[in-house]
């Protein structure tokens, strides 16, 4: 038995994790991070940036099959997997490479191996005891399942989507959250006949209704075939394929079943309740400040509950270095954090939408307009549909942002700063939009708000 002892002792090299490892080591701090499997987690390797090569990969195939309209002669034939594939870890593997530089280059000390609490200041990585004098959770999550749904042979997580070296004929995906319409999308691009299934009443459930609508929209002209507010019931293999039931009786047939049903927190096995952190369904319970109830134990990233997203990990985890620091760091709500989904449309968002909005301040104290791309030049130029809607208090700031249309992922970094600095219509207003860029419809939706539209009535 040995033992190595640090400032902060931070269980997962996730996006949580290894931020705050980073963070932590700026500030000063002799830091341990305890990493079973690849630093980087889920989001480099087998979610975030796997997944966006994917979609890259589908985009260039749709923009080469409606190249003639650009003016551009182009054959499309086909799809290499092989070659998507040797692409796609050909990023990750830069991005590793980068952040294993990085990590060293800060003097971290990684240590490798499944870690387990064994108390407020001591993880066991096999023979070896690590202490600190602060402990960080971070965890991390999987890909779940719904009660009774067995995963295995046709029925897939993301994880093994991202590994096939095929392109389905007919797939079914279950979800029309975030994972699942992204898969939609590229199956849909590279060739294949998607069907989506989402028990909610519409796709894309947590963003603005209006962005849900237009995505359903986009996804009918594009031949991706889904069905909402009816929940699934069962599915059976064979050896041909999948049949999935769902309550209503109807049936879907396809090669492969997607479960995209969202992500549980990996929090079995690894001490924390022997320990005595408050705990819900698997879930670390903090207050505001990140702390749980155990004295000097943390958590970040998808173990608490809340968004489920890298940047919300890597903020966390700056947080809590920066908190260890008595540096005093703000609160960032989850609801002023930006969300992409990287669809074909992208969706983008920021703060309330219309229906929160309303609820929180009144139906009568509550602003909103919907900027249509039609009307924005470059939106024309890239072939794009699609609106951006800002939504404001009445006399007061703008509270959310939601916005659909293709790269519009790429404008959040302003949306949020309105959200999050409480900015006025009238503030940004007077600010000059480039021309001619996307940015520019931001720029007319809030013009219209401030009472002074230029490019639209």
């Amino acid at each position: 038995m040995s033992e190595q002892n640090f400032d902060i002792v931070i269980l997962g090299g996730g996006s949580g994790g290894y931020a705050a490892a980073l963070r932590a080591s700026e500030l000063g701090f002799s830091v341990g991070l305890i990493e079973k499997g690849k630093v980087g987690g889920t989001c480099l390797h087998v979610g975030c940036i796997p997944t966006k090569a994917l979609l890259h990969s589908a985009e260039v195939a749709d923009v080469s099959r409606e190249s003639s309209k650009y003016g551009v002669t182009t054959t499309f034939e086909g799809i290499d997997m092989s070659a998507v594939t040797a692409y796609r870890q050909g990023i990750v593997a830069s991005k590793y490479k980068g952040l294993l530089g990085l990590v060293k280059a800060r003097g971290i000390t990684t240590i490798e191996g499944e870690g387990k609490l064994t108390s407020p200041t001591t993880v066991q990585v096999g023979d070896i005891t690590v202490t600190g004098k602060n402990v960080i959770l971070a965890t991390g999550s999987y890909s779940r399942s719904l009660p009774g749904l067995e995963l295995g042979g046709r029925v897939i997580t993301s994880e093994q989507a991202l590994e096939l070296d095929f392109v389905p004929n007919k797939v079914a995906v279950l979800g029309g959250g975030v994972i699942g319409v992204e898969f939609a999308s590229v199956w849909k691009s590279f060739g294949a006949d998607v069907t989506i299934i989402e028990a909610l009443p519409h796709l894309v459930p947590n963003e603005d209704e209006s962005v849900s609508k237009q995505l359903e929209r986009a996804f009918r002209k594009r031949g991706i075939n889904f069905t909402v507010g009816v929940r699934f019931q069962s599915v059976e293999q064979n050896d041909n394929g999948v049949v999935v039931t769902l309550e209503n009786g109807q049936t879907i047939e396809a090669d492969l079943l997607l479960v995209a049903v969202g992500r549980g927190p990996s929090t079995a096995g690894v001490g924390f309740d022997e320990v005595g952190v408050t705990m819900d369904r698997g879930f670390v319970i903090t207050d505001e400040r990140l702390r749980t109830n155990i004295p000097g134990v943390y958590a970040v990233g998808d173990i608490v509950p809340g968004l489920q997203l890298a940047h919300r990990g890597f903020q966390q985890g700056i947080f809590v270095a920066e908190e260890l620091a008595g540096l005093n760091p703000i609160i960032i709500e989850d609801i002023n954090i930006p969300k992409v989904t990287y669809c074909d449309p992208e969706i983008a968002s920021v703060g309330l939408s219309q229906a929160k909005a309303t609820e929180k301040y009144g139906a009568d104290k509550v602003t909103s307009y919907d900027y249509n791309l039609a009307g924005n030049g470059k939106s024309a130029i890239i072939g794009t549909a699609g609106s951006i809607k800002v939504v404001r208090v009445n006399d007061g700031p703008v509270v959310g942002v939601h916005m659909i249309g293709a790269r519009v992922g790429e404008l959040i970094g302003e949306a949020q700063l309105a959200v999050n600095w409480e900015a006025y219509p009238e503030d940004i207003a007077p600010l000059v939009h480039a021309h001619p860029t996307q940015h520019e419809a931001l720029g007319e939706a809030f013009l219209h708000l401030a009472g002074r539209p230029l490019h639209a009535l």
